[in-house]
């Protein structure tokens, strides 16, 4: 049998449940057919865990801008690598157009 692989949303959605108590572990591990041992071990990462949620260092921080900023600065550049491709096309097609398909540009002897 397979294993079956959660997101961290879907974890996390599933111990909020539990937390909230509006169902019993039992009744999410049957409805989700996931072991309630699994749940329990979930819900003890996720408390484990809750502390993060709240604490940002300098660094963490810092971390944070220069991830977002290298995003930024890759976007700018996929977006500057599309429109020269564009440029690049359109300017093949026009040579092609001006000067017939079978040209190709003899190298310099100079």
């Amino acid at each position: 049998m397979k294993r079956r692989s959660h997101t961290p949303e879907y974890k996390a959605k599933i111990v909020l449940e539990m937390l909230f108590g509006e169902k019993t572990a039992s009744e999410i591990a049957s409805r989700e057919q996931i072991a309630t041992k699994q749940l329990y071990n979930w819900r003890h990462e996720f408390t484990e865990n809750a502390s993060r949620a709240f604490s940002t260092t300098k660094d963490e921080r810092e971390a944070r801008e220069q991830a977002k900023a290298a995003s930024e600065r890759e976007y700018e550049l996929m977006k500057k690598i599309g429109q020269l491709t564009i440029e690049n096309d359109w300017l093949k097609k026009k040579s092609e157009d001006e000067l017939g398909s079978g040209y190709k540009k003899k190298p310099n002897k100079y």
